[in-house]
């Protein structure tokens, strides 16, 4: 489910200290999601690639629809050489991630009919889906991370919204053959929906029903998308509701712990909607790019979760559908474009200490970076460039006051952050 992130110092200005970060989740990857517009979007593969590459893309969540890939019956299920299988545009898309070095997390979602009795691709199959896995497996060796179906909590997505079928017929069986398959594979269950909806289940309990019937996994995947424009990755307005959303992390962590036990937490959507233009759901475009940047930090601090997806990289056209993109239908950068690639936040202020985070995630290793304010006249450096640590992210430590500008320059490639007001 989704719902659209968006002077002078003050006299005594003391020079910044690098400070190395000492995050629970320090090497969580940061990553996007966006089917349509990594299969059919503009241009040429290659050119959607190169976007991804120059976003500093970490991972990318693609979902691999089985009543696509196998629309008739294979003779044999497990092999996913046999003529009923049809990888096309799937395995093109999966093939060029490969190529350029981007990691995977594979959803596998959508029934085919000679499976659930002619129905909708949201209706649970009989059986099958486990053979479904273990063929993906071996046609994308290179695959590591599985997530199975998607928002099984809700009708829209898994008919009917049952715990116990979930489990055995969708989650268990394709554990099984995905581990079989390769054992280096890690599958993640639940990838549930924040909220209930009149005809699911909360993903509290949806999950509490995953531990009754036995779940097998290796992570917990949960969406934690906002519960409305209103609300921030740090707060709610609705803090008595039964949502999992991102503010709610550290809850979303606790019961993961509490029914699974120690398992890395998967976030795998997640992203505001911008006005405009969506007029009833989104947050301004400015907006959308800070809270990019809050829910970056929000992961950072948080003990145990494994990587952070946002839901899309360009607005669907109708308005119908989703703008929570880092570009709009026409191509044209938002601010979060720069957000993706520079998150960059004030942490906290004591008077007028104020620690800065961010990240650079184009590039790998130690990261070359300048953090720069901005004088009345123009844009100054503020203390030598420096380096991020390997996994791109820095802190730094400054006196400011309310109302002081800054921003963050990469050096290479060179992208510039949103601009950044202290609280």
């Amino acid at each position: 489910m989704k719902i659209a992130l968006v002077g002078a110092l003050a006299a005594g200005f003391v020079g910044l200290v690098a400070v190395q970060p000492a995050a629970a989740s320090s090497s969580a990857q940061f990553g996007v999601q966006d089917d349509a517009w990594i299969m059919y979007g503009p241009g040429t593969l290659d050119q959607r690639l190169d976007t991804l590459d120059q976003l500093g893309v970490e991972i990318v969540r693609f979902t691999l629809r089985w009543d696509q890939v196998a629309a008739t019956k294979p003779a044999n299920e497990r092999d996913p050489s046999d003529p009923a299988y049809v990888w096309g545009a799937y395995g093109a898309t999966l093939d060029g991630l490969h190529a350029r070095r981007i990691p995977v997390v594979v959803t596998l979602w959508a029934a085919p009919r000679w499976a659930n009795g002619g129905r909708g691709p949201n209706v649970l199959p009989s059986a099958g889906f486990g053979n479904f896995a273990y063929a993906a497996a071996k046609r994308f060796p290179w695959v590591r991370l599985w997530t199975i179906w998607n928002e099984p909590n809700t009708h829209m997505f898994a008919s009917p919204v049952s715990p116990k079928l979930y489990t055995q017929r969708l989650l268990n069986p394709a554990y099984v053959l995905l581990h079989r398959a390769n054992r280096a594979n890690r599958v993640a269950g639940g990838v549930t929906s924040p909220r209930r909806t009149p005809s699911g289940m909360s993903p509290v309990d949806f999950m509490q029903g995953m531990r009754r019937y036995h779940a097998r996994l290796d992570a917990y995947a949960q969406n934690p998308y906002p519960s409305s424009p209103r609300e921030t990755p740090f707060s709610t307005p609705c803090s008595w509701c039964t949502t999992l959303t991102m503010a709610k992390l550290p809850e979303i962590r606790a019961q993961v712990t509490a029914l699974f036990g120690s398992k890395p937490l998967w976030l795998t959507e997640y992203g505001y909607q911008t006005n405009p233009p969506d007029r009833m759901l989104g947050v301004s475009p400015a907006l959308q790019a800070r809270y990019m940047g809050q829910a970056a930090l929000r992961v950072w601090e948080q003990r145990g979760v494994a990587m952070l997806i946002h839901f899309l990289v360009r607005d669907e056209p109708s308005l119908g559908g989703w703008q929570s993109g880092l570009f709009t239908t026409h191509g044209v950068a938002k601010p979060a474009e720069r957000a993706f690639a520079l998150p960059f936040v004030e942490r906290s202020r004591r008077g007028t200490r104020v620690v800065l985070w961010g990240q650079v995630r184009p590039g790998s290793d130690h990261r070359r970076y300048r953090l720069e304010r901005w004088t009345g006249r123009g844009w100054a450096s503020v203390g030598a460039t420096r380096s991020t640590d390997a996994h791109g992210t820095f802190r730094r430590v400054v006196r400011a006051a309310h109302g002081n500008r800054f921003r963050v320059r990469s050096l290479s490639p060179a992208v510039v952050s949103p601009l950044l007001t202290i609280d």
